[in-house]
């Protein structure tokens, strides 16, 4: 995604000073295989989707470097680039509600309900929807500027000059060296109002005692608010919980909600955390469906086999290699570092009807061979050998169907 700001821009102008440029620039990097725009007041992201084998951390690097030779507007905010897949989307969003105001709700975030949810084993990043940073706004009042004969521009050089933090050399000796910094940043609204005003129109203001909080208001806020999140009528936060690359959804869906429901009982009464959206849910139905049907595909074969050999033991022969081939599935799952997952359990019901066909197969060529008389070793191994390659033939047909 490449995502690029230029605040009050409409979206045609976005689109023709900043969105063709871009496009036209990223368009000869090798393996995009699709190009998206969306454009809105303000805003444009651009995203860029690549074919399976290209590298994407090469693919990015050339996307920056292409991005770099665009001459944008002097006013628009540097293009944001971030890699996305789909595994990296939330798999969960709470809510959290709260009739206090916003910036009470946001300073509890913070400080009490983020952080532990980003401790639990494999979340990998808990994403905020509905947070608005907190600002120090300065709001100007014009009628006190003409009075000092004063400028916006000489608030905003004493504010960049009396507010900031910089390295002041060092002091040393014949034993240590110490490093020297100008602690000059604001901590309180108080501070940046002591701030003093030492230039009017680029000169200087000799003895002068004209502070910011003379011609401006200060105050602790937050940003400017332009998305508002509400949970059943009061303000609410969301918090996205993305997972580790390979861990288990459905278990840190589970530690969510304990660690959740454990919160819950800790927070002030005014305060709710729920679950607006779970996608482990889902995910969990399908493997316990799939699961369901495995066992259900068993059972009905046992059933066929029996109405039609009309006997338990061989009936019970077949089914027994169900359970033989799924076990050593299994094992070469766990070796290969594959997971049980959604497509594995799809895997092994397709396969249970490949496993009973070979099984019949064979175990009908034994019964022909113990019917000429053949000792029952004997016929079972003459009877399996004989039919070795063809059930090994129709076995691989089906693997060539289903490979691709």
């Amino acid at each position: 995604n490449i995502s690029v700001t230029w605040q009050g821009a409409a979206p045609e102008i976005i689109e023709s000073e900043i969105v063709d440029a871009i496009e036209a620039a990223v368009i000869s990097v090798e393996g995009i295989t699709e190009m998206t725009s969306n454009i809105r007041q303000g805003q444009a992201t651009i995203t860029l989707e690549f074919a399976l084998e290209r590298d994407i951390d090469a693919a990015l690097q050339e996307v920056q470097s292409s991005i770099l030779r665009v001459r944008l507007p002097p006013d628009v905010d540097p293009p944001v680039i971030r890699k996305r897949n789909p595994e990296d989307q939330p798999i969960i969003w709470l809510g959290i509600s709260s009739s206090r105001s916003l910036r009470g709700l946001i300073e509890l975030v913070e400080l009490k309900i983020k952080d532990q949810f980003e401790i639990l084993p494999g979340v990998g990043e808990v994403l905020l929807g509905g947070y608005t940073e907190r600002n120090l706004r300065v709001w100007v009042d014009n009628s006190k500027l003409k009075a000092n004969e004063l400028t916006i521009l000489d608030v905003a050089s004493a504010m960049e000059q009396g507010h900031r933090e910089q390295a002041a050399g060092f002091i040393e000796n014949s034993q240590q060296e110490i490093n020297l910094r100008m602690m000059g940043e604001g901590e309180t609204v108080d501070d940046v109002g002591d701030i003093l005003i030492t230039h009017r129109g680029g000169r200087p203001i000799y003895n002068s005692n004209l502070r910011l909080s003379d011609v401006a208001r200060i105050e602790d806020s937050l940003n400017d608010v332009r998305r508002l999140s509400r949970i059943n009528g009061s303000p609410g936060i969301g918090l996205g919980i993305r997972k580790q690359r390979g861990a288990n959804a459905v278990a840190v869906g589970e530690a969510v909600r304990s660690k959740m429901e454990e919160l819950q009982r800790t927070l002030p009464d005014d305060v709710t955390i729920g679950i607006n959206f779970d996608s482990t849910v889902f995910v969990k139905e399908a493997v316990e469906e799939t699961e369901f049907t495995l066992f259900l595909s068993a059972i009905v074969t046992g059933i066929v086999c029996w109405l039609f050999l009309g006997s338990l033991r061989p009936t019970f022969n077949i089914l027994l290699s169900i359970p033989t081939s799924i076990v050593g599935s299994f094992t070469i799952l766990y070796f290969m570092g594959f997971t049980l997952n959604l497509f594995t359990l799809l895997g092994l019901a397709l396969a249970i009807g490949i496993v009973v066909d070979d099984a019949i197969m064979v175990l009908e060529n034994i019964y022909r061979h113990r019917d000429m008389g053949k000792p029952r070793r004997l016929a079972a191994r003459d009877g399996a050998v004989e039919i070795t390659f063809a059930a090994v033939a129709a076995t691989f047909a089906v693997v060539a169907i289903f490979l691709p």
